[in-house]
């Protein structure tokens, strides 16, 4: 018997970064768990990466000198940075044109979820899901999601 556990891999976007390593929104304790367990794998593109550095110095954020590389070493402990090769199948495009990339990495990656709050992402996701693809889903939808196959739902 193959004992051997798959992991799920997945693409998180920038706002659920913020909340998982500089909020540590408890509401997605599962995915955070997941991806310390390896449960979860978590990949990005360096493009990706470059943006969430930049995004820990807008200042309305609780991130600092004194914080800000315990967060990216959180976020590198966790998030893989890869560079697979384009695949060859067209994506819609999105509306906001910096999310475009995280619609990129997911196809090239083979995630299996694209985890998002963003609005123009969420628009594309029966598209991307009703041609064969990944899905793309809101952090809550995913650890729903989680949850189902951990506690099997019955009548």
């Amino acid at each position: 018997m193959n004992n051997k556990i798959t992991s799920k891999l997945v693409i998180i976007d920038t706002n659920v970064c913020l909340d998982l390593f500089v909020f540590h929104d408890p509401r997605w304790i599962l995915l955070l768990n997941g991806l310390s367990d390896g449960s979860i794998r978590a990949v990005t593109r360096a493009d990706c990466r470059s943006e969430w550095l930049a995004v820990l110095h807008y200042s309305h954020l609780p991130v600092n000198a004194e914080n800000r590389s315990q967060i990216i070493d959180v976020f590198d402990k966790y998030i893989q940075v890869v560079s697979p090769p384009e695949k060859e199948y067209r994506l819609p495009s999105c509306t906001d044109k910096d999310d475009q990339k995280f619609l990129e990495i997911a196809r090239d990656a083979e995630a299996e979820t694209l985890i998002t709050k963003d609005k123009a992402l969420l628009k594309l996701a029966r598209k991307v899901h009703k041609a064969g693809h990944y899905s793309i889903e809101t952090p809550e939808k995913f650890v729903l999601n989680l949850v189902s196959t951990i506690i099997p739902i019955t009548n």
